[in-house]
């Protein structure tokens, strides 16, 4: 049987992506829909279960909560496919200064909990994979920020590197330095950062039991966040867009994609 679970999964790609995987899955098979919002959840999981294939449990998991992703995990156990895909959204009229502190507890903390929670469980050719973005590269980031991000080879590392950055962003102190003022930006470096970080530590006994631990970019997605910031009339569908990110957690591992961060079928480099 094989076990699989979703973040941020009541709407836009993350729905996209629990569907997709009840699709391609068998009877045998459950995958565990997730959100902070029990009522969205049910309803989700209600929806997708018209896709056939395998079954879908609607699972309330806020990872903003300090122990929320720990306690869901261990009441699973063994898993085998995991996408990180919950992201707290801002707006251009957004005050980086006032949201950053709510934002790096569901975007950046939320992630490293997730990756110490599940990471252990995951089953011989497990899939563990974190929904981030093409501008989560050290190319977006002025050089003299790079050593922030950069070698970290521990998750409290990158949690230490995050509560920094964000605190400079509180105080204000971020204004007179190089950090761009797009939040999102250095918030989704940090993710990568992340699992490459955890990368580090598993690669040898990964390798051996056909693991792969990677960040994921689904490239522009046609969702009314996104047309806040960008002309997405163009871009396709979450359910699209999810096609390549279900076919890398479905499909033969790829060494070259091994804690990195891939973007359909691709990995990015990490440096200019």
């Amino acid at each position: 049987m094989t076990t699989a679970l979703v973040t941020g999964a009541t709407q836009g790609l993350g729905l996209a992506l629990a569907a997709g995987l009840a699709r391609r899955l068998t009877p045998a098979d459950v995958v565990y829909l997730t959100g902070r919002d029990e009522a969205r959840v049910e309803a989700a999981a209600a929806a997708c279960a018209g896709e056939g294939g395998a079954r879908v449990v609607g699972r309330r998991l806020d990872v903003a909560d300090p122990s929320a992703a720990e306690e869901v995990a261990a009441d699973i156990g063994g898993i085998d496919i995991v996408f990180g895909n919950a992201v707290m959204r801002v707006g251009p009229d957004d005050d980086p200064r006032a949201i950053v502190g709510t934002y790096t507890q569901v975007n950046n903390f939320g992630t490293t909990r997730l990756l110490r929670a599940f990471a252990p469980r995951l089953r011989d050719g497990g899939r563990l994979l974190i929904v981030a973005s093409s501008l989560g590269t050290l190319h977006h980031l002025a050089p003299s920020l790079h050593r922030r991000f950069d070698g970290l080879t521990t998750l409290d590392a990158v949690d230490e590197a995050t509560a920094a950055w964000r605190d400079e962003v509180a105080d204000g102190r971020a204004r007179a330095m190089a950090w761009p003022g797009f939040v999102n930006i250095p918030s989704k470096i940090a993710q990568v950062s992340a699992v490459r970080a955890l990368a580090s530590e598993r690669r040898r006994a990964d390798a051996a039991r056909d693991i792969l631990v990677a960040a994921v970019c689904p490239g522009m997605i046609n969702t009314p966040t996104s047309g806040l910031w960008w002309d997405v009339s163009a871009a396709p569908a979450p359910a699209e867009a999810a096609v390549a990110l279900l076919d890398l957690a479905l499909g033969q591992v790829q060494p070259g994609h091994y804690g990195e961060l891939v973007r359909f079928g691709r990995p990015l480099p990490w440096k200019p």
